[in-house]
């Protein structure tokens, strides 16, 4: 579904309202979508699928997905954790996730930005290479 412009102006414009101190405030997320359900502004569809896809972006900025060959040790986990809360917030978390897949390294997505260290990873570049 495509949404037109001034959904999506009207998204961005209800995320705004939405962020406090830069964290995603629920209940102002609620309020507002069962504003929109009850009013039913003109292309209100098109407004909540953009709002949604605000939200989801935003949250996913704050949530980390951690990839291993292996199982991480506590302690590994925490400096890795650490680490992201202090470029990116104290309000940054972590899930972490055994792929063996990956052959080694580890590989962390926050967000949009992907840091690649895998085995795999460094196998495909050196499979292009050759390949080219």
């Amino acid at each position: 579904m495509k949404v037109s412009k001034d959904a999506l102006r009207t998204a961005r414009q209800f995320l705004r309202l939405t962020l406090r101190n830069g964290n995603v405030d629920e209940a102002a997320a609620k309020s507002i979508v069962d504003k929109v359900i009850a009013d039913k502004p003109r292309n209100y569809l098109g407004i909540l699928t953009a709002y949604q896809r605000l939200l989801r972006l935003e949250l996913e900025k704050r949530h980390a997905i951690v990839d291993s060959a292996t199982e991480l040790a506590a302690d590994e986990q925490g400096k890795i954790t650490t680490d992201l809360q202090s470029r990116y917030g104290s309000d940054v978390t972590a899930e972490f996730r055994t792929v063996p897949e990956l052959l080694g390294g580890i590989r962390i997505k926050l967000g949009s930005t992907v840091w690649d260290g895998s085995v795999k990873a460094r196998l495909e570049t050196l499979r292009s290479q050759v390949l080219a």
